[in-house]
């Protein structure tokens, strides 16, 4: 953020717009990272203190610049609640005030500046009373911590309509879906929205389905009237109703989060990731048993599915010219002048100085996004965690399936055979860090007996194969939701056959598009899960693959 943020400002001066005139928003939202998104580099604290350099940078330099948007949106993403979601995101927000002020920021010289980000489901009167709900919230909170002037106590917000809420079968019912999310988003008073396009349960939008994304906006303004209209659901006594309740609940959890000493202090001891990714795992398994309806998924489906254009990266051709661009800028800089500039924001970062500006003259000289990281992460290092996925919500969902019982009977048989549990090493490899489907499968796979290893984010192939060796694993499982599958998925495959373990079967799960199956196969992989794959199919094809002869499924009904 501190980078993106810096190289902002320069391309303003640049054009002759000076700081006090920038307007925008940037997300700045650290604890939610640690929580759920994954995108951190630095340890908690020096990460807290990047929010709060950037806060009173722009506090002092862009009046009209809003210098944090509070997401709640990615908890939703990795399977939060509606009351885990409003009372982490209240919290969260909590937190970076207060450290703001602690730093010596007067309260009302920047809270009418932060944002909101909330993500919005298929739970229509759920969404809408939980933005009521957090306009409360955030106004008691502000009331609390002393807060004079309204516009401070006032909960501004984005929204964004569920990406987890796409499905990569029936794609044009997602239409349907986006719409009835971003009305629940309007009624619910957003003051700005994202629309999702129809196809990006399987690829990145084309610009027909974004078009389609774009004008159920417009329509929704200029045809329906909603827009019209102050909170046109108050008074409803159902939606009043609900909104209480998700106040009174969120507000419990947020005073457990303060008995455990703040936010920052809540996320290191796990509590708030470890309620997200129960609640996630309880999702799917109702997905799966067909108790959660999803329609043209679990109930309404297709015989068959007609193939959906969609668009294709080369990836390898943007990397090329992002590196052919990074060279052309190193070759035509200041040399002397940037090494000063990047000098002087490490000091900065042992000193106490503000980031911000001392990142601004490293971008000023042409210092780039990776030598101004690199700069700070001289100082604060880099943080890294491995995943631990939760244990028995799962198996609790399922203990009286049929279907659960031949598969828990499968790992046995193939773990007398072994002399040992089947091993499956889940990656996540590249530059995604969504990690919602990668942590159900681990959760799932454990609860059925398999002995899963969770690798750490942000692999490299040649690391993953590094780590399914030493564990001496039966399967890899990839997770890929970035378009990278065609190139990180068959480097690892070649990086297995080169160190002789050819026979570890490798599967692959997540925002794959159809078309690139048989391209994935032709590389090695052996079992492809898009999104709506019933789990526990999933592990019963992977028991077929490793040589048990699993019953098929209509034996089990």
């Amino acid at each position: 953020v501190i980078p993106i943020l810096a190289f902002f400002i320069v391309a303003g001066e640049e054009q002759g717009v000076s700081q006090a005139q920038l307007d925008g928003t940037i997300q700045n939202d650290i604890l939610k990272e640690f929580m759920v998104r994954n995108t951190y580099i630095y340890p908690p604290e020096p990460s807290m203190r990047i929010v709060s350099d950037i806060i009173a940078y722009t506090s002092a330099n862009m009046p009209k610049f809003n210098s944090i948007s509070i997401s709640g949106y990615h908890m939703h993403e990795a399977g939060a609640t509606a009351v885990q979601e409003l009372a982490f995101t209240i919290a969260d927000g909590k937190e970076y005030v207060q450290r703001a002020m602690a730093s010596g920021l007067d309260i009302d010289a920047f809270a009418g500046r932060l944002s909101f980000f909330f993500g919005i489901g298929m739970n229509f009167f759920m969404e809408v009373s939980k933005l009521r709900a957090a306009r409360t919230l955030w106004h008691r909170v502000m009331d609390e911590l002393g807060a004079k002037d309204e516009r401070s106590k006032m909960l501004r917000t984005h929204c964004q309509t569920s990406g987890v809420s796409l499905q990569e079968q029936d794609p044009y019912n997602n239409v349907i879906r986006t719409t009835v999310e971003a009305m629940a988003a309007t009624l619910g008073g957003t003051q700005s929205l994202h629309t999702n396009a129809l196809d990006e349960a399987i690829a990145l939008p084309t610009e027909f389905s974004a078009r389609i994304a774009r004008n159920t906006q417009i329509i929704l303004t200029e045809e329906t009237g909603i827009t019209k209209v102050v909170d046109p659901l108050g008074g409803s006594y159902y939606v009043e109703a609900l909104t209480a309740e998700l106040v009174d609940q969120a507000w419990k959890i947020i005073g457990e989060v303060d008995e455990l000493g703040g936010m920052t202090k809540a996320v290191a001891s796990g509590m708030p990731k470890r309620l997200i990714e129960e609640a996630a795992a309880a999702r799917q398994a109702r997905v799966d048993k067909g108790e959660d309806v999803i329609v043209g998924v679990n109930k309404y489906r297709l015989e068959t599915e007609d193939q959906l254009d969609t668009l294709e990266v080369d990836n390898d051709f943007v990397r090329q010219g992002q590196i052919a661009r990074l060279a052309a800028t190193r070759a035509s800089r200041d040399e002397a002048a940037c090494k000063a500039a990047l000098n002087a924001l490490t000091e900065g970062a042992k000193s106490g100085a503000n980031l911000l500006a001392l990142a601004v003259d490293a971008a000023r000289a042409r210092a780039t996004l990776g030598e101004i990281s690199d700069a700070m992460e001289a100082v604060f290092g880099r943080y890294a965690t491995t995943p631990v996925p939760v244990q028995g919500i799962y198996g609790s969902a399922h203990e009286f399936d049929k279907r659960w019982a031949q598969v828990l009977d499968g790992v046995a048989s193939v773990g007398r055979r072994l002399g040992r549990k089947p091993k499956l090493l889940v990656a996540k490899m590249g530059q995604d860090g969504h990690d919602r489907g990668a942590n159900v499968i681990a959760s799932a796979f454990s609860d059925m007996g398999f002995d899963v290893i969770s690798g750490p984010l942000f692999q490299t192939p040649e690391e993953t194969v590094v780590l399914a060796l030493q564990h001496d694993v039966d399967a890899v499982g990839a997770s890929s939701l970035a378009a990278g599958h065609k190139t990180l998925i068959p480097e690892l495959i070649k990086g297995l056959r080169e160190a002789g373990r050819g026979d570890i079967k490798v599967i692959a799960g997540g925002v794959i598009p159809p078309q690139d199956y048989d391209y994935l196969r032709e590389a090695g992989v052996q079992g492809i899960y898009g999104p709506g794959s019933n789990v526990v199919e999933c592990a019963a094809d992977v028991l077929t693959l490793l040589g048990h002869n699993m019953p098929p499924l209509h034996d089990a009904v």
